[in-house]
């Protein structure tokens, strides 16, 4: 087994870049990651969308590369990429030879410099995105609830706007509204880079300055404006489309990463809903009255920066009511609040514990846990805090984790209820 602490070395350039770097010769491999501390947070009404349009911007070429080519020249020389956007942050990286680590540096840097930022690259990307938009979330059973769930939980914070963005206002981006975003969000001193694998520093730390010295830093980005006030009532609401089937979605809210409630409230999901000895299968999907019910909430370093939302749903099984239903999964997290169950405590521990450890044999997922701890809660050094976290839960803490959030003033539900075709008509498109 590995050494299951991270050791990352943290550098600097004269411009702010921030440079993890974390040597692993076991393997003739490297990660090269850069995060951008931008995310869907980040944007504002009008512009929501921005960051996943970027993330697919970077890839419409540069200077000296033309559409598609950056992946096209990774791939060539055995290496994998990819990005992602979350409400956090923005990422590339790429994983591959070892003695391939320059060129890595060098794309990288070559097409955040040199962007190539046009009205038809603008249009193309557009319509790319928005068709994803239709396909992931118009299209998809349940999209547009977990949208509208979002929507109504959060009245002031930026989480309330999906990382997607609105249709709406992705129609009407402009071109100047992406160059203000790129100056700032995508300027070195907003961004966390991360080597990981098989290289030397001194050699890894030259290269990022050669191809990263000379870029300027930027004024930072504004401060979130809000953070959301406590919810003081359930709040509900309808959302009809047409469906086959009844469902629910309901939203707690919850607290960032920084915060050790985090480790209670991963236990309580582990115990309520993963795997087939869970509360919840055997309660409800076993028996036949759900097609699925589970309880969402992403471990870390995927877990949000600010206060979030931990979900809970559930589609009913044919002829099955939805509010029937919905009211025993509310019984079965009561009787979390108030009864024993240290062998279930035991068991999600040691699942949860297993994920993270089996995580962490893979250098990209250290990279990642690293690079996103830098950016989220202000240093990778918590990462190495999350093995103790998870051991450290006891039933007590899961009970008060589940007063504390999983109660009705605290609770935001959308139901859905199915129409037909004609009925669907008249209450005009979706989008």
């Amino acid at each position: 087994m590995r050494d299951l602490s991270l050791d990352f070395h943290r550098d600097h350039l004269a411009n702010s870049l921030k440079i993890l770097t974390l040597e692993d010769h076991s393997d003739p491999i490297v990660s090269f990651q850069v995060h951008f501390a931008t995310g869907s947070r980040n944007e504002r009404p009008g512009v929501t969308g921005m960051s996943h349009l970027f993330e697919h911007m970077m890839f419409r070429g540069s200077k000296e590369l033309g559409p598609e080519e950056f992946a096209r020249i990774i791939q060539a020389n055995g290496g994998t990429l990819n990005a992602f956007t979350t409400v956090d942050n923005t990422t590339y990286f790429e994983n591959l030879p070892a003695d391939k680590l320059e060129l890595a540096i060098r794309l990288e840097a070559e097409r955040l410099e040199y962007l190539r930022l046009t009205q038809e690259n603008l249009d193309t990307e557009r319509e790319v995105v928005r068709s994803e938009r239709k396909l992931r979330v118009v299209n998809s059973p349940f999209g547009l609830l977990i949208e509208q769930l979002f929507a109504l939980a959060f009245e002031q914070h930026p989480y309330q706007w999906p990382v997607i963005g609105w249709d709406r206002d992705l129609r009407r981006l402009t071109l100047d509204d992406c160059l203000e975003y790129y100056q700032r969000g995508y300027a070195p001193n907003n961004a966390v880079m991360v080597i990981i694998g098989d290289f030397q520093r001194d050699e890894a730390l030259s290269l990022v300055k050669k191809y990263y010295g000379h870029l300027k830093p930027e004024a930072p980005l504004e401060q979130v404006p809000a953070q959301e006030r406590p919810q003081r009532g359930e709040r509900r609401c309808i959302y009809k489309k047409v469906s086959q089937l009844e469902a629910f979605f309901a939203g707690f809210h919850v607290p960032g990463i920084k915060d050790t409630d985090i480790f209670p409230l991963l236990a309580l999901s582990h115990i309520l809903s993963y795997g087939r000895s869970s509360r919840f299968y055997q309660r409800f999907v076993k028996p036949g009255k759900a097609v699925e019910a589970k309880v969402e909430a992403e471990a870390p370093p995927f877990w949000p920066m600010d206060p979030g939302l931990l979900q809970v749903y559930a589609i009913a099984a044919p002829g099955v009511k939805i509010g029937d239903l919905e009211e025993e999964m509310w019984e079965a997290i009561e009787e979390i609040k108030e009864g024993e169950f240290n062998q279930e405590l035991d068991k999600a521990k040691r699942g949860l514990k297993a994920s993270f450890i089996m995580g962490l044999q893979s250098s990209f997922f250290r990279g990642l846990a690293g690079g996103l701890y830098e950016i989220k809660a202000g240093g990778w050094e918590m990462v190495n805090n999350l093995l103790r976290g998870y051991e450290g839960v006891s039933m007590e803490d899961v009970q008060r984790v589940a007063r504390q959030c999983l109660n009705e003033d605290n609770r935001t539900v959308v139901t859905l209820k199915p129409i037909t075709p004609e009925e669907n008509e008249l209450l005009g498109p979706m989008e």
